[in-house]
C-alpha cells in the first residue's frame, strides 16, 4: 500500500503537529543538529492560529499524523491597505522527500481557504537565502514586493511576496 496524504483544514488538534514539523523543518533548513522541542515551537504555532479569522491548513499522512502545514491570520503590518489581506506566518513540511508537493499542497489550499473566508490578498516573507521556497512561491504565481529587508532577530535578508486570492 503507497503513501497518501490528505490535506485538509487543521483545527486546534492540529497544532501540535504542525508545531513539531515546523522545528523539523527549520532546523534542516538552517542546518541545525538540534530540533526545538514542542515548548518551545507549540506557542509560535499557537500563536498565530489562536488569532481571530485564522486559517490552519495540514497536510496528514496515513495515521493522521501532521507532515506539512501552513497558517495564515489577518495582516497586521506590510501593507498601507490591510483590509481584506492574510499574512502567511508559516509554512512547514517534515524533511524527509515530500517537500515540493506537499507545500505547494498546503499553500494552495491556504489560499483557496483564505479567499472563501473572505481574504482578497495573502502576503508573505521569505529569506532571500530559502531558494527552495522562493522558487516555490514564484511558481505559485506569488509575486515580489519591494527590496529585501533584514529579519528584526537574524538579519538576514527577507523578501515580501503578495498573491491576489481567488478568481
Amino acid at each position: 500500500m503507497g503513501f497518501m496524504a490528505r490535506l485538509a483544514r487543521g483545527d486546534r488538534s492540529h497544532i501540535d503537529g504542525a508545531a513539531r514539523v515546523w522545528a523539523q523543518a527549520t532546523a534542516f533548513r538552517d542546518g541545525d543538529p538540534d530540533v526545538a522541542p514542542l515548548e518551545d515551537s507549540r506557542p509560535i504555532i499557537a500563536g498565530v492560529a489562536g488569532r481571530p479569522r485564522s486559517v490552519l491548513v495540514v497536510a496528514l499522512d496515513n495515521e493522521d499524523q501532521v507532515i506539512a502545514f501552513a497558517v495564515a491570520a489577518p495582516a497586521l503590518t506590510g501593507t498601507d491597505d490591510l483590509a481584506g489581506t492574510a499574512e502567511v506566518e508559516y509554512v512547514g513540511v517534515r524533511p524527509g522527500g515530500w517537500g515540493a508537493g506537499l507545500a505547494r499542497g498546503v499553500l494552495e489550499l491556504l489560499c483557496a481557504e483564505l479567499a472563501a473566508d473572505g481574504f482578497t490578498r495573502a502576503q508573505l516573507l521569505v529569506y532571500v537565502s530559502n531558494r527552495r521556497a522562493v522558487s516555490l512561491y514564484e511558481r505559485l504565481g506569488w509575486q515580489a514586493e519591494g527590496r529585501p529587508q533584514p529579519h528584526r532577530r537574524t538579519g538576514k535578508p527577507e523578501q515580501r511576496y503578495r498573491r491576489i486570492l481567488g478568481g
